[in-house]
């Protein structure tokens, strides 16, 4: 079974530069509606592998890529 994680941002061109940055280094990420029980600006949400989560956040903390929150994804 996969775990999953989420990633929430306030702006559709963060999520969007994030997607590309993520798939060009090898992450598999899906772009998602954002899940009812989180909030966000955006409506739009990355899922990923839980298990690359520090190394994502390091990522996208290291080029400046603003985002929300990230959530595990209880599915």
């Amino acid at each position: 079974m996969t775990l999953y994680g989420t990633i929430l941002f306030h702006t559709t061109s963060a999520v969007m530069r994030a997607e590309k940055l993520l798939i060009s280094k090898g992450y598999a990420v899906k772009l998602i509606p954002t899940p009812r029980e989180f909030s966000s600006d955006c409506g739009i949400a990355l899922r990923f592998d839980w298990g690359n989560h520090d190394q994502i956040k390091a990522l996208l903390d290291q080029v400046k890529i603003e985002f929300d929150t990230i959530h595990f994804l209880d599915t």
